[in-house]
C-alpha cells in the first residue's frame, strides 16, 4: 500500500494506477523527505512532480506544507488517480495543486513560474537522451536555490546534466538511485511566469 508518510495528511492511503507506474517505496520517500525537511526545503515551496504516476512524491510535499504542487502525467488513467489522491490530501493539508495531463517535455516547453523543488521519477524505459532533454527544458524554470531530485533504477548511469544544473549528491537505496541536483552558478535566470496553460 502506498500512503502519505507524514504531515497534515500523514497515513492517508493513496490509490495507485493499475499499471504503467512505479511508485516510490516508503523507505526511499522517507529518506528523501527527511533530508528535505532538515533543509527546510518544503514549507511554502512551489513544487513540480514530473512523471507523477500516483502523485505520491508531490502529494507528500503538499502534506508537509508546500504551497503549490504541479503534477504532470501523460497517462489519462494515472492522471485521474492523481486527481483523486490530490483532492484527499488537499482536504487534509490545504495548499493548492493542479494535475496536467500532458507529456513532461510538452509541459516544460511552456513558460512557468520558477519552481523551488522538483521531483523527476521517469519510467525505466526513458533513455539517457530523453532524461537529458527533460533536464535541459527544466533548467530555466528553476528558482536560484531550488532542488531537483531524480530517481532511477540503481543500474542507471548518472544523468548527463545540461548547462544550468550541477550534481549535489547521490544516494543508493537497494534497487533505487537518487540524484540531487542544484542550479549551476551563472546559469540563466528563471523564466517569468506566464498565464498561458
Amino acid at each position: 500500500m502506498t500512503r502519505i508518510i507524514a504531515g497534515a495528511a500523514g497515513s492517508l492511503a493513496l490509490d495507485v494506477p493499475a499499471s504503467g507506474t512505479r511508485p516510490t517505496s516508503d523507505r526511499v520517500r522517507e529518506s528523501i523527505f527527511g533530508a528535505l525537511d532538515a533543509a527546510n526545503a518544503i514549507a511554502g515551496a512551489r513544487v513540480l512532480d514530473l512523471y507523477a504516476g500516483s502523485g505520491a512524491l508531490g502529494l507528500e510535499a503538499l502534506s508537509r506544507g508546500a504551497a503549490q504542487v504541479e503534477l504532470v502525467e501523460k497517462s489519462p488513467r494515472a492522471a485521474s488517480v492523481i486527481d483523486r489522491n490530490a483532492r484527499r490530501v488537499q482536504h487534509a493539508a490545504g495548499g493548492s495543486y493542479r494535475v496536467h495531463r500532458t507529456s513532461v517535455d510538452a509541459y516544460l516547453a511552456v513558460v512557468r513560474e520558477p519552481y523551488d523543488l522538483v521531483f523527476i521519477d521517469p519510467p525505466y524505459d526513458l533513455g539517457e537522451d530523453g532524461l537529458h532533454e527533460t533536464l535541459r527544458l527544466l533548467a530555466p524554470a528553476l528558482a536560484p536555490a531550488s532542488l531537483t531530485i531524480v530517481e532511477r533504477a540503481a543500474r542507471s548511469p548518472q544523468p548527463v546534466l545540461p548547462d544550468g544544473l550541477a550534481l549535489e549528491r547521490h544516494r543508493r537505496y537497494g534497487d533505487t538511485a537518487v540524484w540531487w541536483l542544484t542550479p549551476r552558478e551563472g546559469a540563466d535566470q528563471p523564466r517569468e511566469a506566464s498565464q498561458s496553460r
